[in-house]
């Protein structure tokens, strides 16, 4: 039994109702888990401040934050300010996760990923001098601030980023205070998690690493993540779609087939293009698993996603029971 202390987390996305989330998450606090991070995507999903308040007004102890928001859709001064508030609100539990967004939040309202590096490394700058109470003016890829100043936030909220390239993980090592590493193909995550901590060495910053992934206990768990492997699959690196054997012709199926929904294009996806990305077994295989990975990368927090609100409450007792040890 490993003596390491992997924080329980769970994210959800507000694809139903607002009070339906709410209820996830206090189940989820129920159980154990200490972080709420709540999807930001536009008009995919219902507006993240309005049910992270609601989440707050409900819960006692569960950390709250955008897990991810962008630079893009919001202004970061006014994200900063939503922040700040909903740490206000809940006593001292938000936190900030940010990144730089994908195509489902960002092509709905013709928005385009402009320079993301320095975007992103220019918004947890400005956040950070918000929330310290310090005059900020700036001039950033896509945003600006002329005397902008927040005197009443907490200096030492946490930002998180969110992100897969190398240079994004370096900028998150050196610069954030945790970095979350979302369905990483399992062979390569010592690759991930090396470059998170050689940024972090550059600059002597320390930095926590969340690990998030489904957990698939059975088949239900199994053809809960198979639709969203879709596009995380024909997005992987060539080196990864080459030791799954995933070919060209594949990944043009896939995309042929999103055309139609992720539950069609997911017939293209077999169980052994998923399974390296997952935490599977039984409950106990699956904390043995989660254990090692734990241990051998030095991660300090698994985060669970919701895709499925129905299957939800199951899937958190069953994470639950996978984080207490094998």
């Amino acid at each position: 039994m490993s003596d390491r202390y992997l924080r329980g987390s769970v994210n959800l996305i507000p694809e139903a109702p607002v009070a339906s989330i709410r209820d996830l998450a206090v189940e989820a606090e129920r159980l154990g888990f200490q972080r709420c991070w709540v999807y930001d995507e536009g008009l995919a999903t219902r507006e993240l401040y309005v049910t992270l308040t609601a989440i707050v007004g409900a819960t006692e102890k569960l950390e709250v934050g955008p897990g991810i928001t962008n630079p893009y859709t919001r202004h970061p001064a006014q994200t900063a300010s939503a922040i700040a508030t909903l740490d206000e609100l809940s006593g001292g539990r938000a936190f900030m996760g940010l990144g730089a967004g994908g195509s489902l939040t960002l092509d709905p309202l013709a928005l385009e990923r402009t320079r993301p590096l320095e975007t992103v490394g220019r918004t947890i700058e400005a956040c950070r001098a918000l929330f310290a109470g310090e005059v900020v003016n700036m001039d950033a890829p896509t945003f600006s601030l002329r005397k902008a100043q927040l005197g009443w936030a907490r200096p030492d909220l946490p930002i998180w980023l969110a992100g897969r390239g190398p240079r994004m993980l370096d900028l998150g090592g050196a610069s954030a205070d945790g970095v979350m590493l979302d369905f990483i193909y399992k062979p390569s995550l010592g690759d991930y998690v090396d470059r998170v901590r050689a940024g972090a060495a550059r600059t002597g910053n320390e930095v926590s690493i969340c690990y998030s992934t489904m957990v698939v206990t059975d088949d239900a768990a199994l053809e809960a993540v198979r639709p969203h492997m879709t596009y995380r699959l024909i997005d992987s690196p060539e080196p990864v779609r080459a030791a799954l054997g995933i070919t060209d012709a594949n990944v043009a199926s896939i995309r042929a087939a999103l055309a139609d929904g992720l539950v069609a294009a997911a017939h293209y996806v077999p169980d052994e293009w998923v399974l390296p990305f997952v935490i599977a077994g039984s409950v106990t295989e699956c904390a043995a698993e989660l254990e090692r990975l734990a241990d051998q990368h030095g991660l300090d927090e698994f985060l669970l996603p919701i895709f499925d609100v129905k299957d939800g409450a199951s899937l958190l007792e069953v994470t639950a029971r996978v984080l207490d040890g094998p």
